[in-house]
């Protein structure tokens, strides 16, 4: 069993340590770094259970042979993955996320339009619906600050402050703000990423 300490002791300090300060560095390419990572990661695992009765905690190891080795350890031991894959999964997480609003965004300009169409001109159903839409434009990070839909909510929300709750827009009104809505949700989809870019 004690013959099996100096692998281990090798893979945490001299490989895996060495391997996450080239990739740090830029000295080899994510790919590379990528299958030497998961190698290392797989005979550690192998190591590890193998040496379960010797070592039952790699982080006691790591204190009592004073090893400095704190990315080797943490690519080890608590994370188990390649920084190239933790990357890729936040990014794809992103990506998800940021699907996700822009669908809430679709779904409150179709909805607040609609509205607008079935003759839901009060004050106190309008204002929601374009409270809703506010907050989901504020959350997509790809649109700029001063895109046209935000502005123009400002803008209506202002105008409604002044008008009771109860009280209707005129048709003018629910034309003109139909009008904006539309606007803003054409300029929203043009400002949406395409695919492939």
């Amino acid at each position: 069993m004690y013959e099996n300490l100096p692998e281990l002791f090798a893979i945490i300090i001299k490989a895996m340590e060495k391997l996450e300060k080239a990739y740090v560095r830029d000295i080899i390419s994510s790919k590379e770094y990528e299958v030497e990572c998961q190698k290392l990661i797989a005979h550690f695992k192998t190591l590890s259970s193998t040496l379960e009765d010797t070592v039952p905690n790699v982080d006691r190891f790591h204190d009592t042979y004073k090893m400095d080795c704190p990315a080797a350890i943490n690519r080890l031991v608590t994370s188990g993955v390649p920084v190239t894959v933790e990357h890729r999964a936040a990014a794809s997480m992103s990506s998800t996320t940021s699907a996700a609003i822009v669908a809430e965004c679709v779904h409150n300009f179709i909805t607040s339009m609609d509205s607008l169409k079935l003759n839901m001109v009060d004050v106190d159903q309008v204002r929601p619906l374009l409270s809703d839409l506010s907050g989901s434009l504020k959350k997509l990070s790809i649109l700029p600050p001063d895109f046209e839909g935000k502005t123009k909510l400002k803008e209506r929300f202002a105008r409604l402050s002044k008008i009771g709750a109860a009280d209707p827009l005129t048709t003018q009104q629910a034309r003109q703000l139909h009008f904006d809505l539309e606007s803003s949700y054409n300029s929203f989809t043009a400002a949406l990423p395409t695919t492939g870019t």
